[in-house]
């Protein structure tokens, strides 16, 4: 890549990270022209062409905590029923909707029982590919253990050159239309070819992937019982990449809960330098309303302190937690070095999303 090209993306970095979204906007229009950077520049909308070189901004912001981007995954083949083997699989596949074609990796546990079985979705967040997360949270040996089926829908480099999901943008934020649509439709297809329990399907994601589960709880409630956001944003937090800048680096506006939003559970650190934690209480007040939570301040097993709120309905019903991770920041809670986007010395987070999940069944609206 040009040196003055990465010299004025890092630049744009440092700007987006101080704060100075129309400086950091000049310093990327630079890189895409070759021209130096403008003394000033107008306050107009900045086009989704942009978003490649955002995404090497918010890549490179997520590397100053994490470990090295992981290498893209090969071309998946389409998926066919199979029989599980003694081990579990793990399998690949691909699923069409109208807006668009979506490759995923699907565990398959091992269990020799008759029983409908949950389901996890896991969304990725950018530069990860589905055996990546997979690694990095552990989901497919604690579905191996418990019985459970995982699927990891994998994010296009043509959707998006980092591999994030399109959250921020407005025709991916709805039920019906663009990746929430393809999502959810390739979702119902894994459901209708295992044996899974359609009252036990969950959604969970990291970052980008975190605020895209999110928009998937809001929007399909009644496909997912309960939602596990890491490190994202609330729904609706932006509707293009300014606003993405924006709400990454300072938090979004508080939004009112709907009653049909599934119970969340929202898992951040509160030293987060590419998501504002702010996001993460955004996403619970979505959730849980006005309550007042339960807290609990502890130090986990592997050496973090956090604090754990819990929000009840008056019937004593849990419609969300959040647990701020002090001390840590835009990386998976108590996940694993094999995977990218990992803190180890963490709680938990797919353990503790897991209980939440599996104490929440989906709730029937008639």
């Amino acid at each position: 890549m040009n040196p003055d090209f990465l010299s004025l993306m890092s630049q744009a970095a440092r700007l987006t990270q101080g704060g100075d979204l129309q400086a950091a906007t000049a310093a990327i229009q630079a890189a895409l022209s070759g021209s130096a950077v403008p003394a000033a520049t107008d306050h107009a909308d900045v086009m989704d062409v942009i978003d490649v070189e955002v995404r090497e901004i918010h890549r490179e912001a997520q590397q100053t905590t994490t470990s090295a981007d992981p290498e893209p995954a090969a071309p998946a083949p389409a998926a066919r029923p199979v029989n599980p083997g003694p081990a579990g699989q793990f399998i690949s596949g691909t699923h069409t909707e109208a807006a668009d074609t979506r490759e995923y990796k699907l565990y398959i546990p091992a269990v020799a029982t008759e029983e409908a079985l949950p389901l996890v979705v896991m969304l990725h967040g950018c530069t990860q590919n589905p055996d990546d997360f997979a690694a990095g949270t552990g989901m497919n040996e604690a579905a191996r253990q418990r019985g459970f089926y995982v699927l990891y829908p994998a994010q296009t480099q043509h959707a998006n050159s980092s591999r994030c999901w399109n959250w921020f943008k407005h025709n991916h934020q709805k039920r019906g239309r663009g990746e929430p649509a393809i999502l959810a439709g390739m979702t119902r297809d894994v459901m209708s070819r295992y044996n899974i329990d359609p009252q036990r399907v969950y959604v969970a994601g990291l970052s980008a992937g975190g605020a895209m589960a999110a928009i998937l709880g809001d929007a399909y409630p009644d496909l997912f019982a309960a939602v596990g956001v890491h490190s994202g944003l609330p729904t609706g937090s932006a509707s293009n990449v300014q606003g993405a800048l924006s709400v990454m680096q300072t938090g979004a506006a508080a939004s009112p809960r709907t009653e049909v939003s599934p119970p969340t559970i929202v898992f951040h650190g509160d030293q987060d330098a590419t998501v504002h934690p702010a996001n993460g209480e955004q996403v619970v007040a979505a959730s849980a309303g006005v309550s007042k939570p339960e807290m609990k301040r502890a130090r986990s097993g592997n050496g973090r302190d956090y604090t754990r709120r819990i929000y009840k309905e008056a019937g004593g019903r849990v419609v969300a937690e959040h647990w701020a991770v002090h001390g840590a920041g835009h990386a998976w809670s108590g996940g694993s070095a094999r995977g990218s986007y990992t803190d180890a010395a963490g709680p938990d987070a797919s353990e503790e999303m897991l209980r939440f999940f599996f104490a929440n069944t989906l709730r029937r609206t008639h």
